[in-house]
């Protein structure tokens, strides 16, 4: 039994997941039709929950090995083979010896890793240092992928990461490998969208039309107000249809902070209580309050430039021509130059984001508490 029906983290079951009937059933269609997909929209808008929405689904949990990983925080190849086979591995584990023999006889250059104990069960010992030669193990993974005895549907998370890894034609080589495994298909999922609409719409790019394009857009206000409303009633409890509706419209649509929000509320209200709509200020109050320290440790980090331009976008909202002299002027920031070069910072450590030349700070949260404290 979940305490809370509000997830912030991870995927529990379909019962916990609001809406998204028609991407879910998309992304199935288009996965089990042959196809590759690139799926984009902004962080935290819900892409991992519907992928793994999407891997629950009888006609994918049944018939296809389904693996999942996030290579946000990955910096080269290396990083990424280490990631799949660690998956692989994990997925493979719970099935038997006979789906890990598969990968065993295929993946040579792990074989130090992987060993078994008298009963015949796999003990996993799996380390970054054993990725001694990634490209020899990516070959031999793909020709795991070929060989499986089910299709495999592999999702790769954050994928627009692969563009700034250390070693060159990473596009090229994955998409050589994708385009000739006839027994998996891929999930690219992204969060910049400028970067992955490079990536698979730009014909000089390796990925260029080797996939369908999908959209993740917000879930629309009628379905999170059934939604909240519905769970709320489960538990004895009551919710305001514009509780929902003043929690929805400060976030945007953005789902995270939409669960994260109702999950205080939740908590706020007692059993065959009522959740009004003043107690929506309460709970970000109650949420920034425990991002506080975290916070304020993230501001002491900024260098000087960058935490005067954060402030700034912050005060402006959606801030365009951030290095015009009248932006500069209104903010009283140093020159174009500095702007541009503390932007550039900003952009990196995913403060901010960028869409169509509009700029906004990336944590809702840490927004508020920089308007309120600056």
């Amino acid at each position: 039994m979940i305490r809370n029906p509000f997830i912030t983290s991870g995927y529990v079951s379909a019962d916990y997941f609001c809406d998204r009937q028609q991407e879910s059933e998309q992304l199935v269609r288009e996965v089990m039709n042959g196809n590759n997909l690139a799926l984009v929209s902004t962080r935290r808008m819900g892409k991992t929950g519907l992928i793994r929405h999407c891997f629950q689904f009888p006609e994918i949990k049944q018939d296809y090995y389904t693996f999942f990983i996030d290579i946000y925080d990955s910096r080269s190849l290396r990083d990424l083979v280490f990631a799949l086979s660690k998956e692989i591995l994990e997925v493979l584990k719970p099935i038997g010896k006979k789906a890990l023999h598969g990968f065993w006889e295929c993946v040579k250059s792990l074989q130090a890793s992987i060993s078994f104990d008298v009963n015949g069960m796999p003990s996993l010992n799996l380390g970054l240092g054993d990725i001694q030669a990634p490209a020899t193990t990516l070959d031999e993974i793909f020709r795991y992928l070929e060989q499986a005895d089910k299709p495999c549907l592999i999702a790769i998370d954050e994928f627009q990461q692969i563009t700034g890894y250390a070693e060159k034609n990473v596009e090229a080589t994955l998409r050589t490998y994708v385009q000739h495994c006839n027994n998996a298909r891929f999930i690219f999922a992204g969060s910049q969208r400028h970067v992955m609409g490079n990536m698979f719409l730009t014909p000089s790019r390796p990925f260029y039309q080797s996939v369908s394009m999908m959209h993740l857009e917000s879930i629309p206000l009628e379905e999170y107000i059934r939604f909240a409303c519905m769970h709320f009633k489960r538990a004895g409890k009551e919710m305001e249809e514009s509780a929902v509706t003043t929690v929805y419209q400060q976030f945007e649509g953005v789902t995270w902070y939409i669960q994260k929000v109702l999950n205080t509320l939740y908590d706020m209200t007692p059993e065959h209580g009522v959740c009004k709509v003043e107690m929506v200020s309460e709970a970000i109050r109650q949420i920034i309050d425990s991002f506080r320290y975290t916070y304020s440790e993230i501001l002491f980090r900024l260098p000087e430039k960058q935490k005067e331009l954060l402030i700034a976008i912050t005060k402006e909202g959606k801030a365009k021509a951030i290095t015009s002299g009248a932006f500069i002027k209104k903010y009283r920031l140093a020159s174009a130059s500095s702007v541009q070069a503390a932007l550039k910072g900003l952009l990196e450590k995913d403060f901010v984001t960028q869409e169509k030349g509009v700029y906004q700070i990336y944590d809702r949260f840490l927004g508020i508490w920089l308007k309120e404290n600056y």
